[in-house]
């Protein structure tokens, strides 16, 4: 709560005080006509004023005390709300810078990580491509029985990098079962991607 709602509450409390003060004022003031009137009629009609003014509830308004009791308890109330939201507040930042660092960090470490993964799958490329030269500059009799050798699915990964005329020749010098298993492969790598 702001310092101006706090003052529109007190500004309220003034109201309210005053305007107690004027029905007690207005009370008087009907006792005064009353007695007034009891010169011109008679004793029993002030008494009987006297007696409706005294059976009047005066509890239609609380007194000054129960009202700044009020009050005081309402403030009481309000300052323990704001003191309350203000923790509320206070621990929602540190939530919050936590939170900022603790991301921060997370993103540094994808970058290095990815990173890293390309670092790792460019030196395999590397070795790859590498491997893939020492084998095309072989002779096919010399390479084909590695080939032979190799699961077909391996062989077919060198072979497709190679050049086609090597790559022939190298299946040339192959076993005829192992040649024909690692051109299945080569045929239907491609079989199951989308055409569209």
């Amino acid at each position: 709560m702001s310092h101006s709602a706090g003052r529109g509450a007190l500004s309220a409390v003034m109201l309210l005080f005053a305007a107690s003060a004027a029905i007690r004022f207005g009370e008087g003031m009907g006792l005064a006509l009353a007695r007034a009137a009891q010169a011109s009629t008679g004793e029993d009609s002030v008494e009987t004023a006297e007696a409706d003014a005294g059976s009047a509830p005066q509890a239609c308004a609380p007194g000054p005390a129960a009202l700044a009791a009020a009050l005081s308890g309402r403030e009481a109330r309000v300052r323990a709300q704001e003191v309350a939201l203000a923790s509320q507040s206070a621990a929602l930042e540190q939530a919050d810078k936590l939170l900022a660092g603790r991301l921060e960090a997370l993103e540094q470490a994808e970058q290095q990580l990815r990173a890293t993964l390309a670092l790792a799958d460019g030196a395999a490329e590397a070795d790859l491509a590498r491997l893939t030269t020492v084998y095309e500059r072989m002779k096919p009799r010399d390479a084909a029985p590695l080939f032979d050798a190799m699961d077909p699915a391996f062989a077919a990964g060198f072979l497709g990098r190679m050049k086609p005329d090597a790559a022939g020749a190298l299946l040339a010098g192959m076993q005829a079962e192992r040649a024909w298993a690692v051109s299945a492969i080569l045929a239907g790598r491609n079989a199951r991607a989308p055409r569209e």
